[in-house]
């Protein structure tokens, strides 16, 4: 019998710069049939910048992902954004449970908290 899941898939939004109101939707048009398919590890190195809009963005992928059985985290937040999705405590839910990524991630953790 096949495993329903489909093997995670790391997705680079490299377009995008910034996850701000106005251009969630766009992002969720994109994003939401992808996280429904399969898991995804959404790598967020290209953002500048993110605000509430962008962070409901990430929590309606991660819901959607979940509903349908997979997994959505999210890789390589730059540090400005890996320090919102601390304060707001998104990072123990979003940030990759990967043990590579969960170490780097870590470290730049220390280092915003430095």
């Amino acid at each position: 019998m096949n495993n329903p899941r489909v093997d995670s898939t790391t997705q680079l939004i490299p377009s995008v710069r910034e996850l701000v109101r106005g251009r969630e939707q766009e992002f969720l048009d994109a994003l939401q049939p992808l996280v429904c398919s399969r898991s995804v590890r959404l790598d967020l190195r290209s953002i500048e910048r993110i605000d509430a809009a962008g962070l409901a963005a990430l929590v309606s992928l991660y819901s959607a992902a979940s509903k349908a059985g997979h997994e959505f985290a999210v890789i390589n937040p730059p540090r400005r954004v890996a320090r919102i999705l601390a304060i707001v405590g998104l990072d123990r839910i979003l940030l990759s449970k990967d043990p590579a990524e969960t170490l780097a991630s870590e470290s730049r953790m220390h280092e915003i908290a430095a």
